[in-house]
């Protein structure tokens, strides 16, 4: 896994040894930032369910103002910090031990762009994404990557899905808020 483009562009990412992270696949990211390239620079990003932090990372390397990095579990905490070093993007990054749910009820922050991939049988999309609501700036957007078996509704709370994309097992849906419709 490395860093598709950017400041960091090329270097290694380390991930979690087990089957409890599940990386997000090379053509499935390098998708999702084609689809977002010019909705990055400047913008403030949260990488929730972190694991390895390569979501965030590449949104650093492609020039996201700063990122906060949440995942539960301290190994992956340590990963994503030991990767933040090996990318030298750790002076704009924050990097939480916290479950999703605790982090999003307590946090004061807003952000534009929010990546959620959480493991996907946990059901915790929905909940997050009503969460989102009041944490996300007017023109922000929510990047969910689930399996193809997942189904979300088209609209969640103040959240239309924008675009739909399928790779093999994997579905991402970009949302939106109900807002930016009319723009």
């Amino acid at each position: 896994m490395r860093v598709i483009t950017g400041t960091a562009r090329g270097c290694r990412l380390k991930t979690l040894e087990g089957e409890n992270t599940r990386p997000t696949a090379e053509r499935v990211k390098e998708g999702i930032f084609s689809a977002l390239c010019f909705e990055i620079e400047g913008r403030r990003v949260l990488d929730l369910f972190a694991g390895s932090g390569q979501m965030g990372i590449e949104a650093l390397s492609r020039g996201a103002k700063s990122c906060v990095f949440v995942d539960s579990s301290r190994e992956a905490v340590e990963v994503v910090r030991q990767n933040l070093r090996t990318t030298g993007l750790e002076s704009d990054a924050t990097v939480l031990c916290r479950d999703s749910q605790g982090f999003l009820s307590q946090t004061d922050a807003c952000f534009d762009l929010v990546f959620l991939d959480p493991p996907y049988a946990s059901n915790l999309i929905l909940p997050c994404l009503e969460q989102l609501d009041f944490k996300t700036t007017p023109a922000a957007s929510v990047v969910c990557e689930t399996d193809k078996e997942t189904v979300l509704p088209d609209t969640i709370g103040d959240w239309y899905l924008h675009r739909l994309y399928r790779y093999g097992r994997v579905v991402v849906r970009v949302y939106r808020k109900k807002e930016q419709e009319s723009l």
